[in-house]
């Protein structure tokens, strides 16, 4: 699986963490900046991952910035993407099986990294469950993304 990672200065260290972590579990991962520890602003990061996802160029994508808030706010802003931020492996699992979420937010800032790498693998593992009630529900998300 495809996949691509950004993140602001406040998710960069675990940015740096994440990808030969992710690589390790056979993913491709693409590194979408940013590049450094220099402050810049989450926007120029998230907002191309979105579309990246959105497109299709990559599968999934996973967005960072000190508390995970920023970027998901971003990312939810692009027409069909479903961008989570994950506290915990559970979190990551049910968003994936109910909501088909398509990026995951962390926050480098508010937890440990070996925990992100936990959320991180867990989100990437668990496929959409597929049930009626919540592929109804995401399509009620999507309607309304279209009638705007």
């Amino acid at each position: 699986m495809k996949i691509a990672i950004a993140s602001d200065h406040g998710g960069f260290e675990y940015k740096q963490t994440l990808i030969p972590y992710l690589t390790s579990l056979g993913y491709e991962v693409v590194d979408m900046g940013c590049y450094s520890t220099d402050s810049i602003d989450y926007s120029d990061y998230a907002f191309p991952l979105a579309e990246a996802v959105a497109d299709g160029t990559v599968e999934k994508g996973i967005v960072i910035c000190g508390t995970g808030i920023g970027v998901s706010i971003c990312a939810n802003k692009v027409k069909n993407i479903r961008c989570a931020l994950c506290t915990d492996p559970l979190m990551a699992k049910l968003t994936r099986e109910h909501n088909d979420s398509n990026v995951l937010a962390l926050g480098g800032r508010i937890i440990g990294i070996e925990l992100a790498k936990e959320i991180a693998s867990t989100w990437l593992s668990t496929p959409f469950s597929g049930d009626e009630r919540h592929a109804r529900r995401i399509e009620k998300i999507s309607a309304y993304e279209n009638e705007k």
